[in-house]
């Protein structure tokens, strides 16, 4: 038994999406525009259900579930928070290289935070349970977190979540070809 498909939704936008500030496990909430991301979505999987609607506990990822239309099955998982950015947080890519300038999240992890394949253990765990699960699931996370679980999905390591770009509020669809896991859709802006 397998889930069929797994939707994956990137929360909308947030003022530090706008700013490139790291956002791992503060609690940001989205813009307007970014509600309005959300909201497009939900035109987008009109029709469609989902035996599982797994989310983020934080706000971002949670309101934008609903938003979407799905909060009224979602369950919280704290394996779908974003990547620890420890002393990063709330950095930009740009002032870390300015001490660091061959920084690579994906290769270096963040000091006092998480490296890719602790982020990699966490979304294997949610993907051996939806995989247990027969039928459509949605998961509502975050744009780094969500690469990782696509790149784990289709057997690669971790930091090749670096090869799967992600915007926000973009819809994502993670699948089978007979047995084999395949990404069947990806980072796809809602009403397209």
């Amino acid at each position: 038994m397998m889930a069929t498909r797994l939707f994956l939704l990137r929360h909308g936008e947030t003022e530090w999406t706008l700013s490139g500030q790291h956002t791992g496990r503060t609690d940001i909430p989205l813009t307007e525009y970014g509600c309005d991301q959300a909201r497009r979505v939900r035109d987008e999987l009109k029709g469609q259900s989902f035996v599982k609607v797994l989310t983020s506990p934080l706000s971002r990822a949670l309101d934008t579930c609903r938003l979407a239309g799905l909060g009224d099955q979602v369950e919280t998982v704290d394996d779908l928070l974003e990547w620890n950015y420890g002393d990063y947080e709330g950095v930009t890519t740009d002032e870390i290289r300015k001490k660091r300038p061959r920084w690579s999240l994906w290769l270096d992890g963040a000091p006092g935070g998480e490296t890719a394949a602790d982020v990699g253990a966490r979304v294997d765990r949610v993907i051996k349970e939806v995989r247990q699960i027969d039928g459509e699931v949605a998961i509502c996370a975050h744009g780094h977190g969500l690469r990782v679980l696509a790149a784990r999905w289709v057997g690669l390591p971790p930091s090749d979540g670096r090869l799967f770009a992600l915007e926000p509020a973009s819809l994502s669809i993670l699948g089978y070809e007979r047995e084999t896991p395949v990404v069947q859709r990806w980072n796809a802006p809602a009403g397209l």
